[in-house]
């Protein structure tokens, strides 16, 4: 048998970690990895058009799977565009392993060609970020790279010279065996009593749940049936905890609904389950808080904490559940899940209302049937700005749909990129790109990648022509909009240019038929949908101190009205409230 040379080994190690892609440009100092991957049965390479998308899309898949994913970079130029993705998986805490080839070894800090650090580029958005200088340095250093990304969820970048790839590689008796999954962790007795006190003592408890509840509804809705306890969630939580939840109060933050605010202002125990939920000026200062999560940078970093709990909420619970003295009393639930039918019932119109001969078409309305039409499995990726609204307050989760966003990160055009990767996990499965006219556009030379390796994405463009969060922020802010206005060609006719199913809708009575009709065409399709920018207003919660900076100030980009089947729940949740 031949020996083989670095990046031979380098993608033979990959692939032993259950890596079955690889997402990137080819070029110069990545060349003799790309060939290797033309040679290896078990990896195939994925020609992007940007490697902003190959990091993107390996983030999606990442998030989807559970498993390492990886992307890859040209020296210089390539390997810097593949940052903002590795951002954005590294604060999803999706494990992926990204390759920064880089300029030849003898090079190195003399200003060659291309020249730059990747050491010192990708520090802060990785748990792991080491240069091979040296084949003996395979594969011990890449095998650390994949522990890093799986053992720690986020990302690990290995910069390699390109000589260096082409070398003979070192012996295979270095390899050992790799980790491919997390444990779960489970906090101490002491912290488990501690908390169990806490909740015996308190006389309305709310809990409030972001992405570290995957895995344990059934734990939080026995928790919270067992403490009468209201159930609310982060954006990022929703997918996971809002579905068969007779508990829901909604979303609080800044596109915020219902009652979920009021639950977390008005107990006397909040009890924060896997959420990292960034605006403190929502969370409340005059009760007792706690705080589960499963990475402890994370514990009393938004918000001052009177128990930190370090532990997977899942294994927390089950330990806590039991030991939690049972409560009868539901008037603060009961009460909490009326204020929330209320604040629904108070904005369902303004999306149903004339809505078949308002034009432009209202987005939430577009949303709405998207939600309806769409399958019970389907995959969403969500574009940041008013995609996010559209989302949050349309999408109906039910255990085995998936919303994926750059919700913790967010950036523009990451809703194509990460349908991608979504979709190369399962062509058979339906993966929805819900794209704005701004972030498509930004990396619109990516849809020729669905079109060359015929991925079945469905893209529906909310088209407003504008760059409607930036224009809201100025509102806010007090100054005239600039800079907002985009000028867009028939994206339908663009689509179709390029080889796939494009269809332009201006009249809401074409959407249903539009939508049906691409989710029917078995290749890449594109909806192209002319929305009303002007379908937004403000909403009830929003403090002066909440609109400063940008973030916050996004908080009053929330619709007037809608939210979707949200209502229908909402109400069949009042059904357990007893009458007097």
């Amino acid at each position: 048998m031949a020996k083989q040379n670095v990046s031979e080994q380098f993608v033979d190690i990959l692939a032993r970690a259950g890596v079955k892609r690889l997402y990137g440009v080819v070029g110069d100092s990545l060349n003799p990895v790309v060939d290797a991957v033309r040679r290896h049965s078990g990896m195939e390479w994925i020609q992007v058009r940007h490697e902003e998308t190959a990091a993107f899309a390996a983030g999606a898949e990442a998030q989807i799977t559970g498993t390492l994913a990886a992307c890859a970079g040209s020296c210089g130029p390539g390997n810097l565009h593949l940052i903002n993705g590795l951002y954005d998986a590294h604060r999803s805490m999706a494990p992926v392993l990204a390759l920064a080839s880089h300029i030849p070894s003898s090079e190195i800090g003399l200003n060659y060609f291309q020249a730059t650090h990747p050491e010192l580029l990708f520090q802060e958005c990785s748990h792991y970020n080491e240069m091979i200088s040296n084949p003996q340095q395979m594969p011990r250093l890449l095998q650390t790279a994949i522990q890093h990304a799986v053992g720690q969820g986020g990302v690990s970048v290995v910069t390699m010279p390109g000589d260096v790839a082409g070398q003979p590689a070192p012996e295979r008796s270095a390899e050992h065996a790799l980790v491919t999954s997390r444990p779960t962790v489970r906090p101490g007795d002491a912290e488990i009593e501690k908390l169990c006190r806490m909740v015996d003592e308190a006389k309305r408890v709310t809990l409030f749940c972001g992405s570290g509840t995957a895995g344990a509804h059934a734990e939080v809705m026995e928790f919270a049936e067992r403490v009468k306890a209201p159930v609310g969630h982060a954006l990022r939580g929703k997918e996971w905890i809002q579905y068969d939840n007779p508990f829901d109060v909604g979303m609080s933050g800044l596109l915020g609904y219902g009652a979920a605010y009021e639950a977390t202002h008005e107990c006397d125990l909040l009890i924060l389950l896997g959420t990292d939920f960034p605006y403190n000026a929502f969370l409340p200062d005059d009760v007792k808080i706690v705080q589960v999560d499963v990475r402890p940078e994370h514990l009393g970093r938004r918000t001052k904490l009177d128990l930190a709990v370090w532990g997977d909420v899942r294994e927390t619970l089950r330990c806590l559940t039991p030991r939690v003295k049972a409560k009868s009393d539901r008037k603060f639930l009961d009460r909490m899940l009326k204020k929330h039918a209320d604040a629904l019932e108070g904005v369902v119109k303004a999306y149903t209302r004339k809505v078949e001969k308002h034009v432009p078409i209202h987005p939430e309305y577009v949303a709405s049937v998207l939600d309806e039409l769409a399958d019970d499995d389907a995959v969403f990726t969500v574009d940041t700005g008013m995609c996010n609204v559209w989302a949050a307050r349309y999408l109906t989760p039910n255990g085995k749909r998936r919303v994926i966003g750059s919700f913790s990160h967010g950036s523009m055009a990451n809703a194509l990129p990460q349908a991608i990767g979504a979709q190369f996990t399962d062509r058979g499965r339906q993966v929805v790109s819900m794209s704005g006219d701004g972030g498509f556009t930004m990396l619109m030379g990516d849809f020729l990648t669905l079109v060359q390796y015929d991925l079945p994405v469905k893209v529906v463009l909310f088209n407003n022509s504008s760059l409607g969060m930036v224009e809201l922020e100025m509102l806010v802010g007090g100054l005239p909009s600039f800079g907002t206005t985009n000028k867009n060609p028939d994206f339908a006719a663009v689509a179709r240019a390029a080889g796939a199913y494009g269809v332009r809708v201006e009249k809401p009575k074409e959407l249903t038929s539009a939508l049906k009709d691409a989710f029917k065409h078995k290749g890449p399709a594109l909806v192209d949908v002319v929305t009303d920018p002007n379908a937004l207003s403000i909403p009830p919660k929003i403090s002066a101190d909440m609109v400063t900076g940008f973030a916050l100030s996004a908080s009053k980009i929330v619709l007037d009205g809608g939210v979707g089947r949200m209502l229908q729940m909402a109400r069949s949740n009042l059904r357990n409230v007893p009458r007097p």
